[in-house]
């Protein structure tokens, strides 16, 4: 009868470590990579999404680069993303550090702050669509004239309507990445702070906010590559306009892609989202040091 000795069973786990991982590749492999290699290839065809695929070399490339929409699509694009990082940035933290909290009502406030997150993106767009509606919404019904304004027609408005809706819908999950991280904050620092001297606010800014570092870069990659994909809300909420108001690069690719029947155009600007969520990525990761992967309580 043979004894298994602890360095054969360690030897036998990492030998078996290998093949979990073989599932998880699979489904990359086939839910992302393929996908992202046949945009790729797309974008040098001509194809309108039922007919035969032809290919054209760059011309789906020079079309897209010579169109005067292009970079105003781009500016929108990094205008919501800037607008909504900086308003859900500074709300996500303070929510999520106050949920953090032991208090009971906390635990309760933290449950009804995450409905927002489980609603579909195109319901609360046609939620606020009908609230807003100068007519017949909200601000017709109460007689409040500030809600009563045409936040649809008009550029700056619209635009400003995008930026509070997406808040409202992603603040709750970044929260909750906030709440968790500050849980993790050894109680001794805010102890010896308290020792100290220093009062709430001095060890929000003293302790809280140095100690959130890499989550605050974690949060911020989400927030800035997520808002690329920005499509269903708007689409819904304004499709666009007035004018070219809230087109953004999501939407100009579907426009051309499905309502043009350009799949190949749409195609190149599939890709470009993709190379500017990866260089964006990478830039935030560099912010956030050499090693962004070590533990955010180094100092305690």
């Amino acid at each position: 009868m043979s004894v298994r000795t602890p360095h054969a069973a360690r030897r036998g786990r990492h030998g078996i470590l290998p093949w979990l991982v073989v599932p998880a590749l699979l489904f990359f492999v086939g839910f992302a990579l393929l996908p992202l290699v046949g945009v790729f290839l797309l974008s040098f065809t001509t194809w309108d999404g039922l007919g035969a695929i032809h290919p054209s070399g760059l011309d789906s490339w020079r079309a897209v680069l010579a169109d005067s929409g292009l970079p105003h699509a781009v500016w929108i694009t990094f205008l919501v993303m800037l607008a909504s990082w900086a308003v859900q940035t500074p709300m996500s933290i303070l929510i999520g550090t106050f949920l953090a909290g032991q208090q009971r009502y906390r635990a309760v406030l933290a449950v009804l702050y995450l409905i927002p997150l489980l609603l579909s993106s195109a319901a609360i767009a046609i939620a606020y669509k009908a609230l807003l509606d100068p007519n017949f919404g909200l601000g017709a019904g109460l007689g409040v004239e500030f809600l009563s304004q045409d936040w649809l027609g008009r550029p700056t408005l619209a635009f400003s309507l995008v930026v509070f809706v997406v808040s409202w819908q992603f603040i709750p999950f970044h929260s909750l990445i906030y709440q968790g991280a500050v849980r993790q904050i050894p109680q001794s620092l805010y102890e010896a702070a308290q020792i100290d001297g220093a009062g709430r606010v001095r060890q929000f800014f003293s302790i809280t906010l140095p100690q959130l570092k890499y989550t605050i870069i974690t949060s911020s990659t989400l927030m800035v590559v997520g808002s690329l994909t920005f499509f269903d809300l708007i689409f819904v909420l304004t499709e666009g306009g007035p004018g070219d108001a809230t087109r953004v690069l999501a939407l100009d690719m579907y426009k051309r892609g499905f309502q043009a029947n350009l799949m190949g155009p749409a195609s190149a600007i599939a890709v470009i989202l993709v190379l500017v969520g990866l260089a964006l990525a990478l830039l935030l990761r560099r912010l956030g040091g050499r090693d962004a992967s070590q533990s955010q309580f180094e100092g305690a």
